[in-house]
């Protein structure tokens, strides 16, 4: 079965969206700006002289804990997750993301605000047509403890079924979410659901000097009881924000990633090993990527 094409988009005009880095504390602006057909997502590093350009794919992805880093011609941007969920989300393919710091804003720890600077610029159909990737066997990775699994969809689409898993214990506990991934879902669905971790995370983190700018404001810091100092927006929004996480590592890819994802207290390197194993695997030909 092949499925046809979409039309590539970029956005009508620029919008930006200041705020910190969770992990440094600096400022930083970020401006997204409208591409060309076949551009991508490129972030381009505007405090560097000459600026550098970062191409938002799995090759320049390093492993760094608990965020998403990419790295080219010795430059990188920390913590991009969450502009490539927003980006990926409303299937903005071109888009040069010019940000003024290597860390991206954490906000609310959502990309809520994202979405609605690239929903204020607007949206292009442009000519060409956007690469896919069709997944036509199972491909598992991980161990039983985490994994995700890549199978064919019954749809020219992108679903995915998201476990997190916390134990009878604490206030998270077990959750799951399947959910069709388009812009109308996203936008009302994943895009608010805020980062999280256990205050005992928070803690150590901040006692290697890490994250002092941030409060339990600005993300959701769990302890026995819920939410310290917060309220959620959803009663699941911990593996909502898990789906907006994977969201974004898929969009390594380049391309769409047309089947169904199931997850399983996987994580960003688990996450970008499965988008690489499914390029690899698959078949780039006419500027379309095949099966994998």
């Amino acid at each position: 079965m092949s499925y046809a094409q979409r039309n590539e988009r970029t956005i009508s005009s620029s919008a930006s969206v200041a705020g910190f880095g969770y992990w440094t504390g600096r400022d930083v602006c970020v401006e997204f700006r409208p591409a060309p057909p076949g551009t991508g997502i490129v972030f381009v590093r505007s405090d560097l002289s000459p600026p550098v350009r970062i191409p938002a794919l799995v090759a320049h992805r390093i492993e760094v804990p608990r965020r998403t880093v990419l790295r080219h011609a010795g430059a990188s941007v920390e913590m991009v997750e969450h502009i490539l969920a927003a980006l990926a989300g409303m299937q903005i393919d071109n888009c040069e993301v010019w940000v003024d710091q290597p860390e991206m804003p954490g906000l609310d720890g959502s990309c809520l605000k994202f979405v609605e600077a690239l929903d204020s610029a607007g949206i292009v159909v442009q000519p060409a047509l956007r690469a896919q990737l069709v997944v036509r066997d199972i491909t598992r990775l991980g161990n039983e403890d985490s994994w995700i699994e890549a199978r064919p969809g019954r749809a020219a689409e992108l679903t995915m079924r998201f476990r997190i898993d916390y134990g009878n214990s604490g206030a998270i506990g077990r959750q799951t979410l399947q959910i069709p991934i388009c812009p109308a879902t996203f936008r009302r669905d994943v895009a608010p659901a805020r980062t999280f971790m256990l205050k005992e995370e928070a803690d150590w983190l901040q006692s290697q000097g890490l994250g002092h700018r941030a409060t339990s404001a600005d993300l959701l810091v769990f302890d026995a009881d819920g939410p310290i100092e917060n309220e959620l927006r959803f009663p699941d929004e911990c593996v909502r924000h898990k789906v907006l996480d994977l969201v974004g590592d898929l969009a390594l890819a380049g391309c769409d990633v047309l089947g169904h994802i199931v997850a399983h207290r996987t994580g960003h390197r688990l996450n970008a090993d499965l988008v690489r194993t499914l390029l690899t695997e698959g078949e780039k030909v006419a500027g379309r990527r095949k099966t994998a």
